[in-house]
């Protein structure tokens, strides 16, 4: 799903005659996240007094596909205009505080009831032209074409459509007729093709029920990939086939906390009809405590106190535990796991984690004392580990290993660069700003950036009030040149992968995880996709604020439960919270 192949077009036109004419300005068009390009078309008719109206949309209304939907080789799923449009969700009236503005004729023009569905054909990578409008019971053309250039361009363009439908009261229509705007044209594509979330399911455990919620809130928010952390020191809740193979033979979590495989299956479906990609992360060769319930001779200071008293902590938290590596069996457990992971999840990336590598745990082995005393070091403890592991992935298994920064740029345990050839690894910074991923740019590395300081949301929230500039400056910004982690420029952005929010799950499960993520990792959703700048290159602090708030509450009426950002006084007064008008 490169950026390429998610351009899409999305056309409504009601070209309507002199009787049915409702003179009046464009309305705003909010969509999360804003689309690269809206723009209105200019009325064919040649009558002056006549106007675009919004368009009622049929009770009867569906999603046509011209082309056979084509989708990813390795697992069936409904068509994407089935699954998208069965989740599109107009907006109820007690549901948004601020009605819309969206023109109605006392005397409307015909239901819209058909949306032609053009995906290109494989291989072809370019945005079709719009189909010619239709008549429609002699009073008016109406057509509402969507072209995309692949299945996952057309998901994206549903939903935005979705976000174009908003229910109006109408006298004795119960809840009220959903309509959309007419003679408006979307051209959309997103700037950075890899856009995550991180959901920590080893600390705290997420059922099937809430991961794919989150899946969902994902695609409605066009984020791509649910990167699943899998594995630590404080449980092992996969569990992988052979049951024997698997550190989740441990005693903890209990069994009612397990993944099972079928479990996996089921969300990589429904992630799949969502075009979203689910990348898991094993992590190792540290935070493996979990792993000893199973295999407690390759697990090096496993169960002890993380910081004991008068001397080096054990783990970088609660919960120790490292692989050994110099324990040969240790290599035979995680060739298993890294197997049955491969085999589980198609996707051709695999995380492998290697971050916040301890040399005292590893120094609690007498095997490993006795290699430093020979004149060894810790590096070379993980570069063993390292180059017995990351090519049995890569090659064996073809797979690209994404690995923390750490494992290069660690300020304690590293490897040198040799052992992490390029063309094989993604590097996934989190630490001193923008500086490690420049540096990581620069050696040739494609780079996810998951800043701590910015893209973590179990840390704290910012403030409420709109239109606020004091938090732009980032950590390392340079003089004259701030640092833009959603904007970077083409010569800095250029070997950057993408770009990740993470929910670590230490004070976080199931019956806080909506609130954790949304809105907050929206507005991330929306940096990555179109940027954080109008078409002027100014920053859009103001009129975000109020389409988040909008945007918030469709997710709430969508089953999301987002947080506010703002007291509801401000969403019904909108631009009178911001701290500068």
């Amino acid at each position: 799903m490169t950026t390429s192949s998610l351009i899409l077009l999305l056309i409504i036109i009601a070209i309507i005659t002199p009787s049915l004419i409702h003179s009046t300005p464009h309305p705003p068009i909010n969509v999360w996240p804003k689309p690269t390009s809206i723009s209105w078309l200019p009325n064919p008719n040649p009558n002056p007094n006549s106007s675009y109206l919004s368009l009622s949309l049929s009770p009867s209304f569906r999603i046509f596909p011209l082309f056979p939907i084509h989708l990813h080789p390795l697992s069936a799923a409904p068509s994407p205009a089935t699954t998208a449009s069965s989740s599109a969700s107009a907006t109820s009236p007690s549901s948004l505080p601020r009605p819309p503005h969206l023109p109605r004729s006392p005397l409307p023009p015909p239901p819209l009831r058909l949306l032609p569905l053009r995906p290109s054909p494989p291989r072809r990578r370019r945005v079709l032209p719009p189909l010619p409008p239709h008549p429609t019971h002699g009073a008016a053309n109406l057509s509402a074409n969507l072209s995309a250039a692949t299945p996952w361009g057309a998901i994206r363009g549903l939903e935005t459509l979705s976000q174009l439908a908003t229910a109006v009261p109408v006298a004795g229509a119960g809840d009220g007729a959903v309509v959309v705007p007419a003679g408006v044209e979307i051209r959309d594509a997103p700037l950075h093709p890899h856009r995550g979330v991180v959901l920590d399911a080893a600390r705290s455990y997420y059922p099937v029920r809430d991961v794919m919620r989150t899946v969902r809130a994902m695609a409605h928010n066009k984020l791509n990939v649910l990167h699943w952390h899998l594995a630590d020191a404080q449980a092992f809740p996969l569990s992988l086939p052979p049951s024997p193979t698997s550190p989740a033979a441990a005693p903890t979590p209990p069994p009612s906390r397990h993944l099972l495989p079928r479990d996996v299956r089921r969300v990589l479906r429904f992630a799949l009809s969502f075009a979203v990609r689910v990348v898991p992360e094993i992590d190792a060769p540290g935070h493996t405590g979990s792993w000893a319930g199973a295999y407690p001779d390759i697990v090096t200071c496993a169960n002890k106190f993380w910081s004991p008293p008068g001397g080096p902590p054990l783990a970088a938290e609660p919960g120790t535990g490292q692989l050994n590596p110099l324990n040969l069996e240790t290599y035979r457990v995680v060739r298993n796991v890294f197997r049955d992971v491969a085999a589980l999840f198609p996707d051709p990336y695999i995380h492998a984690g290697a971050d916040e590598v301890n040399a005292a745990c590893w120094d609690d082995d007498p095997a490993v004392r006795r290699f430093i005393a020979a004149g060894g070091t810790h590096d070379q403890l993980l570069e063993i580990f390292v180059n017995a592991t990351r090519p049995f992935i890569a090659d064996t298994l073809n797979r690209t290993v994404v690995y923390w920064e750490d494992v290069l740029l660690g300020p304690n345990v590293k490897v040198g660069a040799a052992a992490l050839p390029p063309e094989t690894t993604v590097l996934q910074t989190w630490n001193n700003g923008p500086t490690n991923t420049k540096r990581l740019t620069a050696a040739g590395y494609r780079v996810i950036v998951s800043s701590w300081e910015f893209y973590y949301l179990d840390c704290g929230h910012g403030g409420w009030v709109g239109n606020d500039s004091r938090y732009d400056r980032q950590d390392g910004d340079e003089p004259g040149h701030p640092f833009n982690y959603a904007g970077a420029t083409a010569g800095r952005g250029r070997a950057r992968a993408g770009r990740e929010v993470a929910l670590w799950s230490e004070q976080a499960d199931g019956t806080v995880l909506d609130g954790r993520l949304w809105p907050r990792a929206a507005a991330m959703a929306e940096a990555l996709w179109s940027g954080n700048r109008d078409e002027t290159g100014k920053k859009r602090y103001a009129e975000a604020t109020d389409r988040l708030n909008e945007w918030r509450h469709r997710m709430v009426q969508r089953g999301i439960r987002a947080e506010p950002i703002q007291p509801l006084w401000c969403v019904l007064h909108p631009g009178m919270c911001n701290l500068v008008q």
